[in-house]
């Protein structure tokens, strides 16, 4: 009876334990929101803040806007990779956010498509009639739509391609659309399109960087972190400013502050 008394408390106590490395296991990953634009270049900047800390993280990807309605109805993010800098100022004025938000980067906007058409053109190309679908983040949720409307008024072609315009949540959704053929050109980051994972599709060009307002992306840790969490969260955001965060950047075609 002894000896299964022992037994017992022995598979008792391991259980325990390991239930208790899994639950601080778990405590100390970050979880990282992270706007759809820097979804390739951010998975090169978590494997070098794990390479150097030690500290875990996983991430969530969508839109800005999105990501902060999430972080507005109580979502568990720790720290927020933006695509802009408005909408963290805004967590952060609201009590949502434990530092004030700062500009890791300035994103660039680019026209891509996968079809034969003459990219060389700019945007006078989309008033081409064999372009009838031209893809663009919502701009009520992301600031590389917001850009890209811009850039439209800019030309003066909004009202003339206004027919033409289909609207993906984010600018991964937007991605899809020209990819798939859904939408025959698209209004995209260029960090998505100069990603390993993108070599060889199609073509792209810049779109005129006087034609729109600077996207300037910034990053916040926000109040959810507490304790040593926040700590760790705060090294994130640091390490963003590092040479080596700053070099894979550059890398995806951001322009450093």
């Amino acid at each position: 009876m002894k000896i299964r008394m022992v037994k017992t408390l022995r598979r008792l106590v391991a259980v325990t334990l390991l239930l208790f490395c899994s639950a601080m296991t778990h405590a100390e990953t970050l979880t990282i929101a992270v706007a759809a634009n820097v979804r390739y270049a951010y998975d090169e900047l978590a494997a070098g803040f794990n390479k150097e800390t030690g500290i875990a993280v996983q991430s969530v990807s969508g839109s800005t806007g999105k990501i902060a309605s999430q972080v507005k109805n109580g979502a568990p993010y720790d720290v927020f990779i933006s695509a802009d800098s408005e909408t963290p100022e805004a967590l952060f004025k609201a009590g949502l956010a434990e530092t004030k938000p700062r500009v890791y980067a300035y994103g660039v906007l680019v026209l891509w498509t996968k079809k034969d058409f003459d990219s060389g053109l700019g945007l006078r190309l989309l008033n081409d009639g064999k372009i009838q679908k031209i893809a663009i983040a919502n701009p009520k949720l992301a600031p590389y739509g917001r850009a890209a409307m811009q850039a439209l008024a800019s030309a003066k072609l909004d009202a003339a391609v206004e027919s033409k315009l289909v609207y993906g949540e984010s600018i991964s959704q937007t991605t899809q659309f020209v990819d798939s053929g859904a939408a025959d050109i698209g209004f995209i980051a260029k960090s998505v399109v100069i990603a390993p994972v993108m070599a060889g599709k199609g073509k792209w060009v810049e779109v005129p960087k006087g034609s729109y307002e600077p996207i300037a992306q910034a990053v916040v840790v926000l109040k959810h972190s507490a304790g040593p969490q926040s700590a760790n969260a705060r090294r994130f955001a640091d390490y963003l400013f590092t040479p080596e965060a700053r070099a894979i950047l550059a890398k995806y075609g951001y322009v450093l502050p």
